[in-house]
């Protein structure tokens, strides 16, 4: 009897399927799972949606696997590493610094970029060129993070440096704080002053603390399936030059913001608008504002460039996406006249958004706002202008109070999160400026209507 009990129990082994693997039940659920942190370096939502590096890879590999992506954002990397333990997410795309501890079952993929950690200051003030002559100065840091560990393993060396770690904030407020003169320094990985001085061009490196540290994305390693596709993805990512591309839609272009060159518009509006000017002209009488608004746009995306397209897809003299252009009728983005007009609608629609009290030439400034950051970004910012005691209906104080969007003390408090909010007020600002420089050297047969400033 019991040889015949231990055949059937081994029979009954043999028909036993093994259980799912990792890969496999993301798969069969058609979900997967990425945890992140709300920052300019991973992932935030912008204009036209999701944006970030992080965003892009996760979303390239989801759409490999043939499944959708859900992304969601934690306040830091302890927060992300526990999300990955307690098994709700499968991955963790957050700048994490590879070598960090990770606890069983989570293990790091292979690493995406290499970035350095810089002492950071403000152009035009004292520059030390090591720690020991920075100590007795103001430097502060985010609570926690590898800039602090940094910062402490240097006491071996320099036992008198002191800093301060600030729990409710992130790198990119404290480059805010430096450019205003409010701390003497901070540490930044190369990645993210790459992007903070696209807004801050006064802060300036002082020295490197260390080597380079490799990024990487926190793995769900219950079993090595997902680990492996993971690796795989990125070795292909490297090899086709996609992760170079997106890194360099993040990072590359820092300048692309920058302060208008008067020559170089000047050369342009003489060999490019008059291609387009009869156009934009056409289309502004249809949605009744000057044609400058219009020609000022195109320049301000595109330099007057019909077939300008972004590593994101964004095409043609007006950059519109893919979706606008399909929403507004216009088949062809490549084509200028299409892009022109199309480009007017998207102008109109936005503006026709903007609440009907907000008087003019506020309402404009604020379209133009809401047109490059999204309207529930630039409705935050009005939260938080009457949160300070400002008019939300007036530009010029919520302009001031864009950049708090890319603050966690105060992107924490409204609907839509973490936006980079000097990227709206340098848009309208340089518009503002085309605009004038258009009605100096481009005026019609009758002078334009004063606009308020």
């Amino acid at each position: 009897m019991k040889i015949a009990l231990a055949i059937v129990a081994m029979l009954l082994l043999g028909t036993c399927s093994q259980p799912p693997t990792v890969l496999e039940q993301i798969i069969d659920s058609g979900e997967l799972r990425v945890v992140t942190r709300n920052l300019p370096s991973t992932y935030y939502l912008g204009a036209s949606g999701p944006q970030g590096p992080e965003f892009e890879l996760a979303s390239q590999l989801a759409a490999e696997l043939g499944v959708r992506l859900y992304i969601y954002s934690v306040p830091n990397a302890g927060d992300v590493v526990r999300e990955l333990a307690l098994h709700r997410a499968h991955i963790g795309a957050a700048g994490l610094t590879r070598g960090m501890r990770l606890p069983e079952e989570v293990a790091f993929g292979p690493p995406y970029q290499q970035v350095r950690e810089h002492l950071i200051y403000r152009q035009g003030e004292v520059r030390a060129r090591n720690l020991r002559q920075a100590v007795n100065t103001h430097i502060e840091v985010v609570a926690g993070s590898s800039h602090a560990a940094s910062l402490e393993a240097s006491r071996i060396v320099v036992p008198d440096l002191s800093w301060v770690e600030n729990s409710a904030t992130e790198t990119e407020e404290l480059l805010y704080r430096l450019s205003r003169r409010e701390i003497d320094y901070t540490v930044a990985d190369s990645n993210e002053f790459a992007i903070g001085r696209a807004f801050h061009p006064e802060i300036r490196i002082a020295f490197d603390l260390g080597g380079s540290k490799a990024l990487a994305w926190a793995v769900d390693a219950r079993d090595p399936s997902l680990l492996q596709r993971v690796t795989a993805y990125y070795a292909a990512v490297t090899a086709e030059g996609r992760l170079a591309s997106i890194l360099d839609t993040y990072y590359g272009d820092v300048d692309r913001f920058d302060y208008i060159q008067a020559r170089v518009f000047m050369q342009d509006i003489e060999a490019r608008l008059p291609q387009y000017r009869q156009w934009f002209k056409e289309a502004a009488a249809q949605i009744g504002v000057d044609w400058r608004l219009l020609a000022a746009i195109g320049y301000q995306e595109s330099h007057w460039v019909p077939t300008a397209t972004s590593p994101t897809g964004v095409r043609g003299l007006m950059m519109l996406t893919e979706e606008t252009a399909r929403a507004l009728g216009v088949s062809d983005r490549l084509d200028p006249r299409e892009s022109i007009f199309g480009g007017a609608q998207y102008f109109l629609l936005v503006r026709s958004q903007i609440p009907a009290r907000i008087q003019e030439p506020d309402r404009t400034w604020m379209t133009l706002a809401a047109y490059n950051v999204g309207l529930g970004h630039l409705e935050d910012a009005r939260i938080l202008t009457q949160m300070h005691g400002r008019n939300p209906d007036l530009w010029s104080d919520v302009r001031d109070h864009l950049p708090l969007l890319t603050q966690s003390k105060w992107y924490t408090q409204v609907k839509r999160g973490y936006a980079r909010g000097w990227e709206p007020v340098r848009f309208v600002e340089n518009i503002r400026g085309y605009i004038d420089i258009l009605d100096w050297v481009a005026a019609d047969s009758a002078p334009p209507a004063k606009r308020g400033r």
